[in-house]
């Protein structure tokens, strides 16, 4: 009845420390979620400002884009006004010079009419000494003197009236030529305007996808943070616990002491230093009680290369008052070999550990005259016979002079289970 207790009692014990870790990912998982509702809340916030500004600058764009339809319009107004007006005046050109042409054709025909005439005049005078149209030869004079001189002034006012037209004329094609210049660089203008102001659309449509992108990119950061802050909160308070139940199975100064050594190595700058023999081995939860026996408080023993390594450990523990801890340096370990019966109900425990061979001096050590029996008759008579010590799986063991020591071990306080805690924590 008292073994079923017991066994219940450890059943008990295992399924509380199945369920620790599913709390403790729960609380982890909701307080992801938390944060993550934090953030979409802000998010949502961020969305709400953005639509607000992406609605203002709509209306700008709208608001400039009539302003510039305006100005466009204007212009256009101008240039088609200056263009009628060019127009205009070559029309009016065209209208001059064509009765500026006929005035020249008519002075030309009245000229040879005069000239005939006059050819005519002189030959009828050679020919009857006298002209009977006038009463004498200075009233004819004074007549066609008259007569010259009025046709004179008609071709010099054709003349002033052409000059002016001409210049007219180059006037208005001189403003023409200004105005085309002003049109084409107008023109010319608005498409360097258009074409910079599509490169700039298509710069800013880029710069907003990539803010956008880095945006996204940000907040999956911050979920990312806040998950690792929290899984890390979450680790460091497992870390503390591991400790403490570490500190637990020994005395105050050994906890101590462990603390206070990866401290000193690396301010010493060690490298001889391979920690607790805990944190050295690997073994199988079947054979963890039995280990955990033999091995007892030599688990916190540490590993040295050399014990010059060890004193320089011992004298920095001295000077800060860190604890006290028991070393075994490599270079001073010399086990005696061990004999193990062959023999299917005895194995050599240093068989079941796993570690590296660089350590073999510890092991053999600490384990090298131990085998795992199936009970205590069978492992007594190897023990005395061979001087080795005996264990079976549950932790009961017995020496070669024959001294018994066994009973209930609880999984609680399992000194290998607290070192496997911390291990995992640490490497976590």
């Amino acid at each position: 009845a008292v073994n079923a207790r017991q066994e219940a009692c450890a059943e008990f014990e295992r399924h509380m420390g199945d369920i620790e870790p599913e709390i403790r990912a729960a609380k982890q998982a909701l307080e992801l979620l938390r944060i993550e509702r934090e953030q979409l809340a802000a998010e949502a916030e961020d969305y709400a400002r953005a639509r607000a500004q992406t609605e203002s600058a709509i209306q700008d764009l709208e608001q400039d884009r009539s302003s510039g339809r305006d100005s466009i319009t204007e212009l256009r107004r101008t240039v088609d006004s200056l263009a009628r007006d060019i127009r205009t005046r070559e029309n009016e050109l065209l209208r001059i010079e064509s009765q500026y042409t006929k005035a020249l054709a008519v002075e030309t025909k009245l000229r040879e009419q005069f000239e005939v005439a006059d050819q005519q005049r002189k030959s009828l005078l050679q020919k009857q000494g006298r002209s009977s149209h006038f009463g004498n030869k200075a009233q004819r004079d004074a007549w066609l003197a008259n007569e010259i001189a009025q046709l004179g002034e008609s071709i010099r006012q054709q003349r002033v009236q052409y000059e002016a037209a001409e210049k007219e004329h180059a006037d208005l094609q001189a403003r023409l030529v200004i105005i085309s210049q002003s049109i084409a660089e107008t023109r010319a203008r608005a498409d360097t305007s258009v074409q910079l102001s599509a490169e700039m659309q298509a710069r800013e449509i880029q710069l907003k996808e990539e803010k956008d992108a880095k945006i996204s990119q940000r907040k999956e950061l911050w979920r990312k943070e806040a998950r690792f802050e929290t899984e890390n909160s979450d680790l460091r308070e497992e870390l503390k616990r591991a400790e403490r139940a570490i500190g637990s199975t020994v005395d105050r100064s050994t906890s101590e002491g462990l603390q206070a050594l990866s401290v000193i190595r690396d301010e010493l700058g060690l490298s001889g230093i391979y920690g607790p023999l805990f944190e050295l081995f690997e073994v199988d939860e079947t054979y963890r009680t039995c280990v955990e026996t033999i091995a007892g408080a030599s688990l916190f023993h540490i590993v040295v290369d050399t014990d010059e390594t060890a004193t320089k450990v011992l004298n920095e523990l001295n000077r800060q008052k860190l604890g006290r801890l028991t070393f075994m340096p490599l270079n001073r370990l010399h086990p005696s070999p061990a004999t193990y019966p062959e023999a299917s109900d005895a194995i050599p425990m240093i068989e079941r550990l796993r570690f590296n061979r660089r350590y073999q001096r510890a092991f053999q050590q600490i384990f090298g005259k131990t085998i795992i029996c199936p009970s205590l008759d069978v492992g007594g008579n190897y023990a005395r016979s061979l001087g080795l010590t005996a264990v079976t799986l549950e932790g009961d063991k017995v020496d070669r002079r024959g001294e018994l020591m066994g009973g209930f071990v609880s999984r609680k306080g399992s000194r290998l289970e607290a070192a496997k805690a911390l291990v995992q924590a640490r490497a976590r």
